[in-house]
């Protein structure tokens, strides 16, 4: 056994390697880059070792400052965790070549299982079913729209290397298919460095299934059954859970089979995932995807239901121990689910929702606990969320003896996260979890895109502009300590023989209009005068450290809280509300200046591509720029039909949220001539 690891990760996959080597009594060693200094996984090793800027291409990608760090600490092994260089060959054969045992498969079957085309090819000729669609390997543009007119509209476009849906596009119309290919090629070569593409079937209402397949290095390979991941947004899971609600026992053993043919195919070790497209009115007709050839993010439900630690088994098999199980010892208890943190913010537009990366500091951090709640989380009060790494922040995960257990336990487990400071989609996902189909267990990749508009919360409860309100009221009271307080003091607007004012707060939550709520005493007066006038609204001792309790109109209700540098943080149900003072008389000269064609930036991030120039003539709806953040790109486009009057920005600029990007301004008629008809 190992006596130093280096884990080559971040976040929370680094805080949960660092738990295991922990319990086996291994040394852990951290890297980091100057934006993770503060970072939890950093505080939790045993050492840690700075290797560079935040960029991660300078970082955490770097293999030669990882292989140096290893050096420095004498670490006989590297773990990778996943992204970044887990499924990277190159670096997978410099660790070998450094000495340093890699805690994963071979290279070879790491660039097999990598390169999709080769990998579908593989797994055929080993006897597993494979989605019809191209074959060979760099095709042209005009080869993959011929491979995708002889398959048949839709088809999905996916890049050869890589996976976590990065680059992936469905495309339905077969107009489209070459501005798609176009904008899939810039996001593989992006996120992968390598911009080859295929082309597959693209099965309607489909259901991805997942097998968790342990191989050792003496020959033995099972699985550990299947995880469901059909709860996708844009080919991104946001929640998995084990076993899949679909699965009879005959089609589990039957896709747990094909998945060890492929691991045997490759001859992988360690701890990997065979994916499965399945149809999901005839489950018996499933389909290879692709291997990952690394720890999947989703791995605790199939810890939690087989019993199984699969980063101490990664560990093991890597230091060459045999499995000393076979298949008839892998038994399934209960059930589990699991839900992704993610740093977002959702804007809804008529019936589309956009879900765009977030960043902050987290002011205060409340993670769920309870019986069968398990948390695997990067974050501390005070980490720094930005916008250079992956946006998942945390996993929530809840076990049961059973499916409505599990649900119902990660509902209230959601309930109960809340991190302040940054937006995330806790509550999204709590409601996700109480639609029917769901909670039923009808699921596909399509069901959370067409039901988001419905999921996320479109109005601020006016219970929450209250609490605002009473707390920037107390924080301009003066403290009720028995002395005597001048009245002139008191924001009452008391004066001699006079009825009290009321005093007026203005807020603004990002992506809703402004609200002014006004406060006299214990009523409330949400508007101007002819707003909403809600009576009995007072601030009642605090329930716990970091919460507070509001009474309105004889209804309690409690919000997680937290003050910030800009506003306060107010979080209830998962739902979190960042009120940021409004100052109307500014407000309404900006606007007044400002052109309704101005387009600003949605989120934090980079600006990868212009379309545009200035006196360029443009229609609503045509791409003008693409920001991306977090791996995630954002197509900025024209509100309407006319010119381009600015353009602020060039490809490589860094935006901040709201920034002015570009100026389109609408094309006046031309007035006639006096004497002319008009």
């Amino acid at each position: 056994m190992f006596d130093t690891v280096l884990v080559a990760n971040r976040g929370e996959i680094a805080v949960r390697v660092i738990r295991t080597l922990r319990e086996l009594g291994i040394r852990s060693v951290a890297v980091f880059s100057d934006a993770d200094a503060d970072a939890r996984h950093v505080r939790e090793a045993d050492t840690a070792v700075r290797i560079g800027p935040a960029a991660a291409s300078e970082s955490y990608l770097s293999i030669e400052r990882l292989l140096a760090a290893a050096g420095r600490t004498g670490a006989q092994a590297v773990h990778p965790g996943y992204g970044f260089l887990a499924e990277n060959a190159a670096f997978a054969r410099a660790c070998a070549e450094a000495g340093l045992v890699f805690i994963g498969p071979p290279a070879a079957a790491i660039e097999l299982m990598g390169d999709k085309i080769r990998a579908k090819e593989t797994v055929r000729a080993a006897g597993v079913p494979v989605v019809p669609g191209s074959s060979g390997s760099g095709l042209g543009d005009a080869e993959l729209i011929a491979a995708a007119r002889e398959i048949g509209m839709p088809v999905l476009l996916k890049p050869s290397a890589g996976g976590g849906g990065k680059g992936m596009r469905l495309v339905r119309d077969e107009a489209l298919l070459g501005e798609e290919i176009a904008a899939a090629r810039r996001e593989a070569r992006g996120s992968f460095g390598d911009d080859t593409l295929l082309v597959e079937r693209w099965v309607d209402r489909p259901r991805h299934i997942e097998i968790q397949v342990l191989a050792d290095g003496h020959g033995t390979v099972v699985h550990l059954g299947e995880r469901e991941c059909s709860l996708q947004r844009r080919h991104q899971k946001i929640v998995e859970e084990a076993p899949s609600p679909l699965l009879d026992e005959a089609t589990r053993a039957a896709m747990g089979e094909a998945a060890v043919q492929a691991a045997r195919s490759c001859g992988y070790t360690g701890a990997g995932t065979v994916e499965f497209i399945v149809p999901g009115g005839d489950p018996s007709s499933y389909y290879f995807m692709e291997m990952n050839t690394r720890l999947q993010v989703e791995h605790p439900v199939t810890e939690l239901v087989t019993g199984l630690d699969l980063v101490e088994w990664q560990i093991r098999v890597a230091a060459g121990e045999p499995l000393g199980f076979g298949q008839e010892d892998v038994t399934l208890t209960g059930h589990a689910v699991e839900a992704r943190i993610c740093a977002e913010t959702a804007r809804v537009s008529g019936e589309r929702v956009d879900f765009l990366p977030s960043a902050g500091t987290v002011l205060a951090l409340n993670e769920p606990a309870g019986e069968g709640v398990r948390v695997d989380s990067g974050l501390a009060a005070g980490s720094a969320v930005g916008t250079s790494y992956d946006p998942m922040l945390a996993k929530v995960v809840a076990h049961g003896p059973d499916r409505e257990t599990a649900l119902r336990r990660l509902r209230g487990a959601l309930a109960g996260t809340a991190v302040l400071g940054v937006d995330t989609n806790a509550g999204f996902l709590r409601r996700l979890l109480e639609h029917p189909d769901v909670v039923s267990g009808a699921l596909d990749t399509g069901l959370v895109d067409r039901e988001a508009a419905a999921l996320v919360s479109a109005t601020v409860p006016d219970e929450v502009y209250v609490a605002g309100a009473l707390l920037a009221q107390a924080r301009i009271s003066p403290a009720d300590d028995g002395r005597w307080v001048d009245p002139f003091s008191v924001p009452s607007g008391w004066r001699l023989g006079g009825e009290p004012a009321w005093t007026a707060h203005h807020f603004r939550v990002p992506g809703h209009a402004p609200v002014t709520v006004h406060v006299r005493g214990t009523d409330v007066l949400l508007g101007e005068k002819d707003g909403t006038k809600l009576d009995g609204a007072r601030l009642l001792p605090s329930p716990r450290p970091g919460a507070v309790s509001l009474e309105l109109d004889g209804v309690t209700h409690v919000f997680t809280h937290s003050p910030g540098p800009e506003g306060t943080w107010l979080a209830r149900e998962g739902d979190t509300w960042h009120l940021a003072p409004h100052d109307p008389v500014d407000a309404t000269g900006g606007a007044a200046a400002a052109h309704a064609g101005t387009l600003t930036a949605p989120m934090p991030g980079t600006v990868t591509v212009i379309k545009a120039a200035v006196g360029d003539r443009v229609t609503a709806g045509q791409g003008l720029l693409v920001v991306e953040a977090m791996k995630m790109e954002h197509l900025i486009s024209a509100p309407h039909d006319g010119i381009v009057t600015e353009l602020d920005v060039t490809a490589g600029s860094t935006v901040a949220m709201d920034q002015v990007l570009a100026v389109v301004t609408p094309e006046t008629p031309e007035q006639p001539e006096q004497g002319e008809e008009s």
